[in-house]
């Protein structure tokens, strides 16, 4: 949905952001679970609130003893006994809340990080599909934030749970075993409190899951922005983000204020109802005073258990809110622990047979990303070992897919593929994906060391390993005039060096990992002539000896190609080598005699336009 400037528009419908609806029962039971690991330290959490409320309880107490039995009487020498009494009270109080404290942030950091890394575990086992529908910036916030979020319900929520009913019991049986009346007058506001419990636990979770939504949204954009900021800069579009930028956080004040304004309103409702309940026993009490039916220290000790009564409510209050912005989370991370992940190899999966020679099969395959958008249509052929198959067709033909099928990024709807005879449906991926390389057109460097880029293909590869990769990748000799070599940091994506050097460190990362199968969307269309050649030079080397699939973007790279398929449409229309399909009067004929064209798409679009 597009706003009228152009922009678009968060709906509780954009499947980015949106998440299960999910029960409050069902999310504390789930988030429950990951209590019990550390069961002794939620115990010990517990145990010393409960022993801090205690000391807390003897407050009223030794007030009435010092207003009614000291004060009141004039036996001064009691005075310092009494008041030592209530300061020993007073500090046993803090000494176990600050143990509970320490204790509390070991049993806090232990559940996040436990629940934080089963969703970053299962956002690692979540096949491609999943991420082609998903922001960055939403699955950020959903670890980070909403964890956050749940987790402030399982611990605050369990230890200032257990804690305020276990004062509201022991004082109500306080209060009436002392004075029955007062006692009852003291209820009178809890049906009040009750309705206005009821009436923000069900209105509130609307306003938390568009307040989380919006999060999402805001810090999607924000992602996306840092990181083409090169592109923003380079178009002029900063005002254009800028209001774009606005409009999502406009999304999340909103969002934000609507929670404040409901808070507003409830808490100091539930202040003041609950005040009301203070009034009504001061003055019932204050009348009993004068008639003396009970004594000043009763009342005021009367009044202590009554504040210390209404306090736990007040604190379940703002555990209703905190319950509901762990619902809101709850479902947004319950939605990546719960999503299909990728095939789980079966108990008799296999590894590929060693050592791979790397003959791949496609026998009929069939692929379609949602039931409208078939992508692949009974695709068969063989790549004999060490081959060079290339593929070449125009903008969105399949060609990508294809080779996608083959480390089971996607799964194919029917059909099989096969690498040395061993249908990969049926082989583990670990195996499968360990012996397959892949060099895309847009490499992918992580924010380290340029060592360190290199090594991911071999983490247990030697510096001198390392240094030959280089070398064969020709990119030893820039490597070396960096300020500080392989230890270099290469910046988010590797913006401090240019998309020719990108690429090579890629391909020597592809010769360090050592696999028999290579993907290779060719890796030379964005440089110069210069950098081109070094590029092809390493390509070379790479593929020596491996069965090497190549994404063709320029006729000039496949000639010498073992196969070439032309695909169209998600079909494979022609097939053979680059002399046998230019002696025929087919497509790659037609393509092969256009002159002066860079890149085999717009070969394909210029035919398309002439047709």
């Amino acid at each position: 949905m597009l706003m009228s400037n152009g922009h678009q528009h968060l709906t509780e419908n954009d499947p980015t952001f949106t998440a299960k609806k999910r029960s409050t029962s069902e999310i504390i039971r789930r988030v429950s679970a990951y209590l019990w690991p550390y069961k002794g330290l939620a115990l010990t959490t517990i145990g010393c609130a409960v022993l801090s409320l205690l000391c807390a309880f003897a407050f009223p107490r030794l007030t009435q003893y010092i207003i009614d039995d000291v004060i009141w009487t004039g036996q001064i020498d009691r005075l310092t006994p009494a008041v030592l009494l209530l300061i020993g009270a007073f500090f046993l109080r803090d000494f176990f809340n600050s143990i509970r404290i320490q204790v509390n942030n070991h049993f806090e950091q232990h559940v996040v990080y436990d629940m934080r890394r089963d969703v970053y575990g299962r956002l690692q086992r979540l096949p491609v599909r999943y991420y082609d529908k998903r922001a960055s910036g939403d699955l950020m916030t959903r670890v980070i934030e909403d964890v956050n979020a749940v987790e402030r319900l399982l611990i605050d929520g369990t230890e200032q749970g257990t804690v305020a009913i276990v004062s509201i019991v022991g004082v109500l049986a306080i209060l009436f075993a002392t004075h029955p009346v007062l006692a009852a007058v003291a209820m009178i506001p809890i049906p009040l409190l009750a309705c206005g419990a009821m009436w923000y636990t069900f209105t509130a979770h609307r306003r938390y899951r568009k307040q989380r939504q919006a999060s999402s949204a805001m810090n999607a954009l924000l992602m996306d922005n840092l990181q083409g900021v090169r592109e923003i800069k380079a178009f002029g579009r900063e005002q254009h983000e800028d209001e774009r930028f606005a409009d999502r956080a406009e999304a999340m004040r909103q969002g934000t204020l609507t929670i404040m304004r409901a808070w507003a309103l409830y808490n100091p409702a539930m202040n003041f109802i609950a005040a009301t309940g203070t009034g009504l026993v001061l003055w019932v009490g204050g009348g009993q005073v004068m008639n003396d039916d009970m004594s000043v220290g009763e009342l005021v000790a009367f009044l202590f258990y009554l504040a210390l009564f209404y306090e736990p409510i007040s604190k379940l209050h703002g555990l209703n809110q905190m319950l509901q912005a762990a619902r809101a989370g709850g479902e947004r991370v319950f939605d990546i622990l719960d999503a299909t992940e990728e095939r789980k190899d079966k108990a008799d999966a296999m590894p590929l047979h060693e050592p791979v020679a790397g003959r791949i099969e496609y026998l009929g395959v069939d692929f379609e990303y949602t039931e409208d958008k078939q992508a692949l249509h009974d695709i068969s052929l063989v790549a004999e070992p060490g081959q060079m198959t290339a593929l070449v067709g125009p903008t969105g033909a399949g060609k990508s897919t294809l080779v996608n099928l083959m480390p089971a990024f996607y799964e194919a709807n029917s059909g099989k593929i096969t690498i040395d005879g061993q249908d990969i449906a049926s082989t583990s991926l670990e195996s499968l994906r360990r012996h397959i390389s892949v060099v895309s057109q847009e490499p992918f460097l992580f924010n380290g060391t340029v060592g360190e880029n290199i090594a991911y293909g071999n983490l247990n590869a030697s510096t001198g390993q390392i240094a030959d990769a280089a070398r064969a990748a020709n990119c030893f000799g820039f490597i070396s005039e960096l300020t500080e070599g392989f230890d270099t940091r290469v910046g988010e994506r590797g913006v401090r060096l240019s998309v020719g050097e990108k690429q090579r460190i890629s391909i020597a990362r592809a010769l360090l990992k050592n696999a028999p199968i290579l993907i290779l969307d060719e890796a030379t269309a964005s440089v110069d002539t210069a950098t081109e050649r070094l590029i092809q030079q390493a390509l070379e080397r790479l593929m020596a000896g491996r069965t090497s699939f190549v994404i063709a973007h320029r006729l000039s790279t496949i000639r010498n190609a073992d196969q070439i398929l032309v695909l169209k449409h998600g079909r494979i229309i022609e097939r053979g080598s680059h002399e046998e399909l230019t002696s025929k009067d087919g497509l790659y004929a037609k393509l092969a005699r256009i002159q002066n064209t860079t890149f085999i798409e717009e070969s394909f679009a210029k035919l398309e336009t002439e047709t």
